[in-house]
């Protein structure tokens, strides 16, 4: 997969201090980031491939599935419309 994702122009990633959880800001929306998610949607800064967000969430998280979960995770935000 040669994909850089970044958040599309429309969506903002912030952290809510008062729920301490990490939120996606969409027009007319908001989506709450559990777990990981955020960390992940934090390397989407068009700077890194896909396999390259794999390779570093590898490194982090030693054992966990992230060659199968980090690209369906990122397909389905690119569906969705906030990653472009």
């Amino acid at each position: 997969m040669t994909w850089r994702p970044a958040l599309s122009r429309s969506v903002m990633l912030r952290h809510d201090c008062v729920r301490a959880t990490d939120l996606l800001l969409l027009p007319e929306r908001v989506v709450v980031l559990r777990g990981t998610a955020a960390g992940i949607v934090r390397l989407c800064d068009g700077s890194r491939a896909v396999p390259e967000i794999v390779a570093v969430l590898g490194e982090r998280f030693p054992g966990a599935p992230v060659a199968d979960d980090v690209p369906a995770f990122l397909t389905a935000l690119r569906k969705e419309g906030w990653l472009q």
